[in-house]
């Protein structure tokens, strides 16, 4: 799952993003608020994590940009102002969560996770979609209760078409999720690990939407 990290302190941005690289995300970093807001306005991530004190445009009017132009993924802000006033317009202008700093890594990859699940309908540590289940503490998957040996690839596609349960995913917002941006792969590297995952969860378990995209089916 692709997020987008939006920090102008080195030192915060290169902890953070390597902590959520460890944890099994791609990481997009960013030390603006003008490219922050181009980002996210134009290209699709799992969440965001967001100072506030951004140069150029702070985190606040990246935000309120964001989700009045309809981007609705789930925002973590970060700060280091610790007054409840900002706190309100944060989340009154459509931020998840708030972590003000210092913080610790352990705590900010919880709240990821949690606001992740309740972007997708889920409330616990685990996301249900038909016989799949996925441990998004764990990162572990399991088919009608049993351990599915996935990679960390399978597993993140897996994660991203469950995060999206309802709707087909298009091969295009598979690939901007799963690989990084200077990752040489094949045009149909999406189809062929499609095609994995079918072999290891059951065909029935992933939709082909013509014309659409893929959709993790949400019955038994």
């Amino acid at each position: 799952m692709r997020i987008l990290l939006a920090e102008d302190d080195p030192l915060i941005a290169r902890d953070v993003a390597a902590h959520l690289a460890s944890a099994g995300y791609l990481v997009r970093h960013v030390a603006d608020g003008e490219t922050a807001w181009h980002l996210g306005d134009t290209e699709d991530f799992s969440a965001a994590v967001l100072d506030l004190g951004l140069p150029t445009l702070d985190g606040m009017q990246v935000l309120k940009r964001w989700r009045a132009a309809g981007r609705d993924m789930p925002v973590l802000i970060l700060t280091a102002r610790g007054n409840w006033e900002e706190r309100v317009e944060g989340i009154d202008a459509g931020a998840d969560d708030y972590l003000p700093k210092p913080f610790r890594m352990l705590e900010l990859l919880a709240r990821l996770r949690a606001i992740m699940r309740r972007y997708a309908g889920q409330t616990g540590t685990m996301l249900a979609c038909g016989p799949i289940e996925i441990d998004t503490k764990n990162k572990a998957v399991f088919l009608n209760g049993v351990p599915a040996p996935l990679s960390a690839l399978e597993y993140r596609c897996v994660s991203v078409l469950a995060m999206n349960a309802g709707r087909p995913v298009s091969q295009i917002e598979l690939t901007e999720q799963l690989y990084e941006q200077d990752f040489e792969r094949d045009s149909n590297s999406i189809e062929v690990l499609i095609t994995r995952l079918r072999r290891k969860l059951g065909r029935e378990t992933i939709l082909t939407k013509r014309g659409f995209g893929y959709q993790l089916t949400t019955s038994e």
